[in-house]
């Protein structure tokens, strides 16, 4: 019995496993010291990841930037720009230093391309993890001088924080999904909330893509546009969700009862 139940969980967590097509985006191939970040200011543009290019645009003359950055910082606690590279978790999804981060600039949204070969050139993406940033959680979570505090005085205002997924697609469609990075807008303010843990993102519904684009949304919004700070956090794109150790003893457990609900039918 024991040697049937392993070899089902085995099976279970074969069907784990991440989309062949293209290689998870884990950033931990990236070189980085402790507690820092890349943001594109050696001018390179981009960079890769697994088989992700990730694009970065670096403005010298203001030492700015937008697009994508990866980091290995912890700072969960100060609020502001000063701390725009820290996702509010402190780490990375599965507990791996680094991760990447995302900023919505004024010109153009994030995005993101495959290196995967093959006929058509595109591949069917997983998910991803997706997290707050520590900038963007305690500004919603207090509000700051440029942002309000989510919920408002009373607690009932129905703010929200979104991020969109687009693919980018051979035959020009725009499949997108939708996640919430905040959610004020339930009856009962209890079950509002700012995420700050890793959520796994399913994007596998956007077919082939040969590549992915990223917005944010606010409820949130002034003469300028955006005032909820216009970041979030990223990993292991296309890779696999972590499942539930509860989840898959549940599902052994079945497995191997209706195994031997077999055996006495038999």
């Amino acid at each position: 019995m024991m040697k049937r139940f392993l070899m089902i969980v085995s099976l279970l967590f074969c069907f784990m496993v991440p989309n062949a097509g293209a290689a998870i985006a884990t950033f931990d191939d990236l070189m980085l010291a402790s507690d820092s970040s890349w943001n594109g200011s050696d001018g390179s543009g981009a960079f890769k990841s697994g088989e992700t290019y990730f694009s970065n645009n670096y403005t010298a003359a203001w030492g700015s930037w937008d697009g994508w950055a990866y980091s290995n910082t912890t700072n969960m606690t100060t609020p502001g720009p000063a701390n725009q590279y820290s996702a509010i978790t402190g780490g990375g999804s599965t507990g791996s230093a680094n991760y990447g981060i995302a900023y919505v600039g004024w010109a153009s949204n994030p995005n993101l391309t495959f290196d995967v070969t093959g006929e058509n050139f595109n591949t069917t993406i997983s998910g991803m993890y997706v997290t707050n940033t520590t900038f963007a959680a305690l500004s919603m979570l207090n509000g700051d001088s440029f942002a309000k505090k989510f919920g408002g005085v009373s607690g009932d205002d129905e703010d929200w924080f979104k991020l969109s997924v687009t693919g980018i697609t051979i035959d020009g469609s725009a499949p997108f999904q939708e996640f919430y990075l905040a959610d004020y807008r339930f009856a009962d303010n209890s079950e509002d909330y700012i995420v700050n843990e890793w959520e796994w993102v399913d994007l596998s519904g956007l077919g082939d893509v040969v590549g992915l684009e990223f917005s944010l949304s606010s409820s949130d919004v002034g003469a300028y546009g955006m005032n909820t700070p216009a970041y979030f956090a990223i990993d292991d794109l296309n890779g696999s969700p972590v499942p539930v150790p509860g989840a898959i003893w549940l599902m052994a457990s079945g497995l191997v009862g209706l195994a031997g609900l077999r055996r006495r039918k038999g």
